[in-house]
């Protein structure tokens, strides 16, 4: 199996590709590929062909937020695979439209695609609640226990629903986790529900060490102390591999990698073999 950052907000070895605020991950293995987030344009699409990565054979889309950012590129995604050949997973709640709020404004950070646009085009759309089992060995999970205080949610993320502004709790989030033979394999999209909070749920369900983390881990908005526990949360829960990026920040990135032969700055064309 292997893990290949088709975008992500840094540039590489490959200066070719194209770079974006935003995450897009292809997960292969022998028997099933699948698309983790879709940046936020058609980038991943133009980057993936550089990368001689064939997205013809994508069985199953996951989105795991409702940000543009991650599910930018669906509607291109869509029009370059076409309908019918590949089932669309996302946590409950993913539709409800999502904006940041800055003083007295608001702005629009949700998707470009409704629950019409899925079923216009014969998507099969599944929502996940709890833990689900997609392939083999391949797992999606949401419902994350909130147990550590100092993970919090900024309040600037709401939604609107039914005229409502109410505080983003991101209860649509989910992570996917590769069994492998050296540990759990946990992909991430942003971490809103706290990156702590999130692997403590998977440890709790799977009873198994977690061998790899690779994607957004919201560490952008903590102070030097929080990141510096958070990084060594890691350790203590015994992860080996780290391939954080896009919303983690440069510093917790860096603060990642030093003193490692084996973490890595999980730049736009990075790919991790398992």
């Amino acid at each position: 199996m292997e893990i290949t950052t088709l975008v992500e907000n840094s540039q590489g070895e490959h200066t070719g590709l194209v770079v974006e605020h935003g995450l897009s991950f292809l997960i292969e293995s022998e028997t099933t590929s699948i698309l983790f987030d879709t940046g936020q344009s058609d980038a991943f699409i133009k980057n993936a062909q550089k990368l001689q990565k064939e997205l013809s054979r994508v069985e199953h889309v996951v989105l795991s937020h409702g940000h543009y950012d991650h599910s930018g590129g669906f509607r291109s995604f869509v029009g370059h695979a076409g309908a019918g050949s590949f089932k669309l997973w996302t946590g409950e709640g993913f539709f409800t439209p999502k904006y940041g709020k800055f003083n007295s404004s608001y702005q629009y950070l949700g998707n470009d695609f409704d629950v019409a646009f899925v079923a216009d085009h014969g998507i099969e759309h599944k929502t996940v609640t709890g833990v689900k089992e997609i392939a083999r060995g391949v797992h999606l999970v949401t419902d994350f226990a909130r147990i550590h205080r100092d993970e919090t949610i900024h309040p600037r993320f709401v939604l609107k629903e039914e005229g409502e502004w109410r505080a983003d709790s991101f209860d649509d989030e989910l992570l996917l986790v590769v069994e492998s033979a050296k540990g759990l394999v946990v992909v991430v999209g942003c971490s809103h529900p706290g990156i702590l909070n999130m692997l403590d749920t998977v440890i709790a369900h799977f009873k198994r060490p977690i061998y790899a983390l690779v994607g957004g881990t919201h560490l952008v908005e903590a102070d030097h102390e929080r990141a510096e526990r958070t990084i060594a949360a890691f350790s203590e829960r015994g992860i080996e591999v780290l391939g954080i990026s896009h919303c983690s920040g440069v510093s917790a990135i860096e603060m990642s990698v030093a003193h490692s032969d084996h973490h890595y700055y999980n730049h736009t064309g990075s790919s991790l073999p398992l």
